[in-house]
């Protein structure tokens, strides 16, 4: 498979213009000079793409006859292959970063990649416009970046920060979608307990469980639940932590903290007392004295 390290050369393949600068590269597709197919390349620096009336014939379940063009943010990241095979009828915008802007200006890149990771960012009308009248900036203030480039970054973060946002009404209006995906958190969290627990569950051990991002799953749930997944988390283990204190009474506080998978008995302790105001031992005490 063939890796461009480069923008400047996957631009040559691609069939866009030689970029202006080496780890920014702004502009608007020209499909008569582009090559519309190519099995799968990888890229070492990332991309956003934003395409209207688009239509990709090599994902899964094309069909000519039903298949409706979209408009939509895509993503592309180092170590990530893509093919394609595009029908002629899109037109749109796309920016480029080399990995050194990246780092150089991470506050700017949150979560939007690791979305992308999973799905493209479907967009309304309105959304286009906003993100293409962002755009007419960035390409302006890219045109003359040596004096302007501050300007320049701070158009990035406002379209960057316009992505998320429309990350999160994608999520919102499309429950149905996202379902399966808080289902299956919420059937993993409630199973967790039923094998031995090595440490308190965490957001990333679903994630990895699930084949997603860190930030997507959190943001996912969120939004369906309303509560952070931590704060599913933090209710879990605290169901658990009352159930063990009032029927195992065959295990003492120290026991049951290293059974719910806390390293120190005294992380157990603080985290039970910050939830339930007393103390794992209180809990027990006052549990006994209803019964």
């Amino acid at each position: 498979m063939k890796l461009y390290k480069d923008i400047a050369s996957f631009n040559e393949y691609l069939g866009l213009p030689k970029p202006l600068d080496n780890d920014i590269d702004i502009g608007y597709y020209d499909i008569s000079t582009m090559r519309l197919k190519s099995e799968p390349v990888s890229i070492d620096f990332y991309r956003i793409a934003i395409k209207s009336n688009f239509i990709d014939k090599s994902v899964s379940g094309y069909d000519k006859a039903t298949t409706q063009p979209v408009t939509a943010v895509f993503f592309n990241s180092p170590d990530v292959s893509n093919g394609w095979d595009i029908e002629p009828t899109f037109n749109g915008i796309y920016l480029q970063f080399s990995k050194q802007l990246i780092d150089e200006n991470r506050f700017l890149f949150k979560n939007y990649y690791n979305y992308g990771e999973h799905e493209p960012l479907l967009l309304i009308e309105k959304e286009e416009q906003e993100i293409r009248t962002i755009f007419a900036l960035m390409l302006k203030y890219y045109e003359y970046k040596k004096d302007n480039f501050t300007v320049l970054i701070s158009y990035i973060h406002v379209m960057v920060s316009l992505v998320e946002s429309f990350y999160k009404r994608q999520f919102s209006t499309n429950i149905k979608q996202y379902s399966p995906i808080v289902s299956e958190f919420q059937q993993l969290l409630t199973g967790y307990y039923n094998q031995p627990a090595n440490q308190i569950p965490t957001v990333q051990f679903f994630a990895d469980k699930m084949g997603l991002t860190p930030n997507y799953l959190g943001d996912i749930i969120k939004q369906i639940t309303k509560k952070t997944a931590i704060e599913n988390i933090h209710e879990a283990v605290m169901a658990k932590a009352k159930e063990l204190l009032e029927k195992r009474d065959d295990l003492n506080t120290t026991e049951i903290a290293y059974l719910l998978g806390f390293d120190y008995p005294n992380y157990f302790s603080k985290f039970f007392k910050k939830q339930m105001i007393v103390t794992p031992k209180q809990y027990r005490i006052q549990s006994l004295a209803k019964i």
